[in-house]
């Protein structure tokens, strides 16, 4: 099993992290959290490293619904969404499989909610403009 799905996109960095946001607001998530790793890698290892965000995605209904069937489900949250520059102007957007990463959870009432965020997730990938 997979842990993740993804999509290769053509567009300069900034589109193409705007056109992931909008996907994403578009299934009703929103970024609760964004980590900017080239950033970090050089302000706290002075490393250069490729353009890769890691945003943090919450669809805060189906949050709420996660949490009422396990308290400790938050550890798993919010849902991280990577943009990663793969060269040549294009990008990786890629999405945690959500089914795959509480698939050690025994609670079938919480597999099936995270069935549900895995289907929004990837109709949020499936908004994107395919790569050419």
């Amino acid at each position: 099993m997979t842990y993740y799905v993804s999509r290769t996109i053509n567009s300069p960095y900034h589109a193409a992290v705007t056109a992931v946001r909008e996907a994403l607001a578009r299934e009703g998530f929103g970024v609760i959290t964004e980590i900017d790793i080239a950033k970090t890698m050089m302000s706290k290892l002075g490393v250069v490293f490729r353009p890769y965000l890691i945003l943090g995605a919450c669809n805060p209904a189906l949050a709420h619904e996660a949490l009422l069937l396990d308290d400790k489900v938050g550890t798993m949250l919010p849902c991280n969404v990577i943009v990663q520059d793969i060269g040549e102007g294009r990008f990786e957007v890629a999405v945690i499989d959500p089914v795959a990463s509480m698939a050690t959870i025994d609670n079938p009432a919480l597999k099936t909610a995270a069935a549900d965020v895995a289907e929004k997730l990837r109709a949020a990938l499936a908004r994107l403009p395919a790569a050419g």
